[in-house]
């Protein structure tokens, strides 16, 4: 079910009742970038700490723009069935009363998601608007000091303001008092940025929107206007501007008071994104962004931390895609014991059951969802020799989840999961690997992970001059660059010793030595001379 700004409003009171009704929910983004090219290094790597990471990601959050939400809403049922409602949210930064928002975009991610269908005109003309908290404070200052502006810099939303202005400024000055005109073919934001511009620029005209694209204009007295802006019939109160302009806010703010389950794949990303764009701009410390997100959401649940291990314990292949793993599981699902919950698709949603659409957001939470039953029921079959009860409850299923509870999936580094009700685990990687170039004068990064890209993929770090530092996920990997560069003619391969090979150890060796030399020299010459 796609949602844009034009159907947001009406929409809402229903999304909360069934935000409150579930047992839990997924969400997927997509966002306008990854990872900002515009530092040096910004790029992931097996280096990183957890909070080294975290500082690369929030740079890149902070300048790519998030695009569209993708919600499932998981509602338990009778007889061991879910049903899901699943939404598509076009989202576009509010551009009212606020500065301007910048974004960036990534030629590869937008290219990526035009591969896979994304409609740019949904997310340009009908993206819901958002905001944070520090961006809604300013918006409410302005309101009550009468200082917001509308941000339309586009000529398309120039040209439309200005028509419409023409048109009432040409008929107001025939018109007479309770005369109306209509102004049509309004799309998104331009209903209210028409009303509070003509309300500000002319004393005398009335504004209500009527729906279908439409706004009414009628000429009133200054008097009589002043009596319409203080009852609850004025569309343009300062309140209703605010929760206009908050737009998808809204709901973020409604699954926060739910408390309910928050289910995401690879979702570091996501919750970052979560954290900047609709609570607080993303703050320096690591530990503070932690402790944030475990406050908003209490209960969180990463389904490629889960399927990890469920792919262990159960011997599946191993699968790199959420499609893959969805099919993976729908394919394996435990015969024996009791049946794994039946789920169905909302009437709304009825097309994600008849076709495939990967990368589409509302699609993927979908998936995202559906793994994380059916690999709690595979889970729960496996954990006990006694009979599984028919119909497991969702807290059923999240107990046999604890040990995955709060463990989001940390891609590519040393820890397999940060941990967000807890201290993360200890970095634990396979022995870094230390090569000395001998006979290849000044050598790049690039270069040695070129050369050994061929055997497997290694992170290169220069250590030296003339040394470098190969780190890997895979300790096989180690074994065979070991073992095929052990008589490489240019290349030495070992296996890296702190107390051997760092910079710093070796420069605290030399400073002790010259010191032990200058000292023994001392003695021996203050020797010779009592002599």
């Amino acid at each position: 079910m796609e949602v844009g700004a034009e159907s947001f409003a009406w929409r809402l009171p229903r999304l909360r009742r069934r935000v409150l009704r579930a047992a839990f929910v997924a969400l997927d983004m997509e966002f306008t970038g990854l990872h900002s090219t515009s530092l040096q290094n910004n790029e992931p790597s097996l280096f990183d700490s957890p909070a080294e990471r975290y500082v690369k990601a929030r740079h890149s959050v902070q300048r790519f723009a998030l695009v569209q939400l993708g919600l499932a809403i998981f509602s338990k049922e009778n007889s061991n069935k879910y049903l899901v409602h699943s939404y598509n949210f076009f989202l576009f930064p509010s551009t009212l009363g606020i500065k301007d928002v910048e974004f960036t975009l990534s030629a590869s991610s937008i290219q990526f998601l035009s591969h896979y269908g994304f409609d740019y005109n949904k997310f340009l003309k009908d993206g819901i608007p958002y905001m944070n908290e520090v961006q809604e404070k300013i918006l409410r200052q302005r309101l009550l000091a009468g200082t917001w502006k509308v941000c339309s810099t586009s000529n398309a939303d120039r040209d439309v303001l200005k028509k419409a202005i023409d048109e009432v400024t040409s008929w107001i000055a025939a018109a007479k008092e309770e005369d109306t005109m209509i102004l049509q073919d309004l799309n998104g934001y331009h209903m209210l940025d028409i009303q509070l511009v003509l309300r500000q620029a002319l004393e005398n005209v009335w504004t209500e929107p009527l729906g279908d694209k439409k706004v009414m204009v009628k000429k009133v007295s200054p008097e009589h206007r002043q009596l319409l802006e203080n009852t609850s019939y004025d569309h343009c109160q300062k309140k209703l501007i605010l929760l206009s302009a908050r737009g998808f806010t809204n709901l973020f703010q409604i699954l926060v008071k739910a408390k309910k389950p928050l289910v995401g794949h690879n979702m570091l990303l996501d919750l970052m994104h979560l954290h900047d764009k609709f609570y607080r701009p993303l703050p320096e410390s690591y530990e503070e962004f932690k402790r944030n997100i475990h406050n908003l959401f209490p209960v969180i649940i990463d389904t490629k931390t889960v399927t990890k291990y469920v792919q262990k314990k159960c011997l599946f292949p191993r699968v790199s895609s959420l499609l893959e793993t969805y099919a993976v599981l729908c394919s394996n699902l435990n015969s024996k014991g009791p049946p794994c919950p039946v789920i169905t698709l909302a009437s709304g949603c009825s097309r994600y059951a008849e076709k495939k659409f990967p990368h589409e957001a509302g699609y993927d939470a979908f998936l995202c969802g559906s793994v994380l039953l059916m690999s709690a029921h595979l889970l729960l079959c496996r954990s006990t020799d006694d009979a599984v009860e028919a119909d497991p409850s969702f807290s059923r299923y999240l107990t046999v989840l604890a040990e995955h509870v709060n463990k989001v999936n940390f891609i590519r580094g040393g820890v397999p999961s940060i941990n967000f009700s807890g201290e993360d685990a200890p970095c634990r990687h396979p022995p870094a690997l230390v090569v000395h170039v001998r006979g290849w004068p000044e050598l790049t990064e690039r270069q040695i992970y070129q050369e050994f890209k061929a055997h497997c993929r290694f992170d290169v770090r220069r250590l030296s001059k003339n040394q470098f530092i190969l780190l890997s996920n895979k300790y096989k990997h180690v074994r065979l660059v070991l073992r095929d560069y052990r008589h490489h003619p240019h290349l030495q391969v070992s296996v890296y010793r702190h107390w051997r090979h760092s910079p710093s150890v070796n420069c605290l060796l030399q400073i002790s030595g010259i010191v032990a030399l200058w000292s023994l020299l001392a003695f021996v010459l203050g020797g010779a001379r009592s002599c």
